[in-house]
């Protein structure tokens, strides 16, 4: 019977580390914005938080996640009043392979960068970054809006979770823009972020 009682023992006390761990919140990561690859190779020639060979692998890291997860729009005018006059393209234009002319992306405006040290499946080293209606710049799913899209900051690694795939989906109409409050809407004052120098 006492063997028995100290498995027991064992396996509560295993349970409880587990749930404690569970609870402990993931450190934040060193994030850099950057509004193009050159200003990632320029900061990386200054001793940069990434050097030269982190900028191109992240910034097309995160140009492979533009095509396959931007917000995609049935129109050139509902693109627009999410991102802004000028900040968007047909998709055919932007994706050179299997884009459809009558669907509207916007355009790249910059690259969100994490030093994510071990990264898990689902987590991406970088974010693609798009402009708003309102001047500011978001990421691809839209939940969370940034100040500009240069700058560092430390932010959750939830920032830099994989978006969803809206390639080969159904584009968003203005109907659907609208029941959603927009995209890059401003969120919850957690989830608005700054960069800074």
């Amino acid at each position: 019977m006492r063997p028995r009682s100290k498995h027991v023992a064992l396996t509560i006390l295993g349970a409880t580390a587990f749930t404690l761990a569970g609870c402990q919140q993931e450190a934040d990561v060193e994030a850099q914005a950057y509004p193009s690859l050159q200003a990632c190779l320029d900061a990386a020639d200054r001793g940069g938080l990434f050097d030269e060979s982190q900028c191109r692998i992240a910034v097309a890291e995160a140009q492979e996640l533009h095509v396959e997860a931007a917000p995609r729009y049935d129109s050139l005018a509902v693109c627009e009043e999410q991102h802004g006059a000028g900040a968007c393209g047909s998709e055919e234009e932007m994706v050179a392979q299997g884009g459809s002319g009558g669907v509207f992306m916007p355009l790249l405006a910059g690259y969100l960068m994490g030093s994510m040290m071990g990264r898990t499946a689902g987590m991406a080293a970088a974010q693609p970054m798009y402009r708003t209606a309102n001047g500011r710049f978001t990421n691809a799913a839209g939940t969370s809006v940034f100040g500009g899209n240069a700058g560092r900051a430390s932010l959750s690694p939830r920032q830099f979770s994989r978006p969803p795939v809206t390639q080969g989906r159904a584009p968003m109409t203005r109907a659907m823009v609208a029941s959603r409050g927009g995209f890059g809407r401003t969120p919850t004052s957690t989830a608005r972020r700054s960069l800074g120098g």
